[in-house]
């Protein structure tokens, strides 16, 4: 598995891994999640512009996961990470989080934040085992604060979410 930053002409690709990392939330009762749609084509390479859109790539250099990040508040906020469903269980996601790591290190950035749904197994309880651990919400930024009105619009609230931090 090679982690490496996406080509303009993976974006599509991209938005398929989105769709199946997304169908496993119809099990849970969350169709709305399972039915969202990917990320647009703008949006990624906005994210690739700007070097912050990896992908983890299989033995055929095909994308297998994403992730996109941005700096928030002296920290690297990570807006998606999504590893397709044949390839999950694996340490993709994990090799993904360990790479924006090291290029928020190397950028003196102090953390690495996220928000994620608190009872889906794969999100904020994977998260936690990974030294993530959840921000009170008297301690988000205004930066994450954003972020989390914006999610709430788009009607992600329907289920418990939390922000999360991790401190490198």
């Amino acid at each position: 598995m090679r982690i490496r930053p996406a080509t303009p002409a993976e974006l599509p690709a991209l938005q398929d891994i989105e769709r199946a990392a997304g169908a496993p939330f119809r099990d849970l009762g969350m169709p709305e999640i399972a039915d969202d749609e990917p990320p647009t084509a703008h949006v990624l390479e906005r994210y690739r512009r700007a070097g912050r859109c990896w992908v983890a790539a299989d033995g055929q250099d095909l994308p297998v996961a994403y992730l996109l990040a941005e700096p928030v508040d002296g920290a690297l906020h990570i807006e998606q990470v999504s590893v397709h469903p044949r390839a999950a269980r694996q340490g993709i996601g994990r090799a993904l989080l360990a790479h924006a790591a090291d290029r928020a290190r190397e950028e003196g950035l102090t953390a690495l934040t996220l928000t994620t749904f608190t009872e889906v197994p794969w999100n904020a309880p994977y998260y936690a085992r990974l030294g993530f651990r959840p921000m009170a919400e008297a301690d988000l930024t205004p930066g994450l604060r954003e972020i989390r009105a914006a999610e709430a619009a788009h009607g992600l609230d329907l289920w418990p979410r939390v922000c999360m931090r991790a401190s490198l």
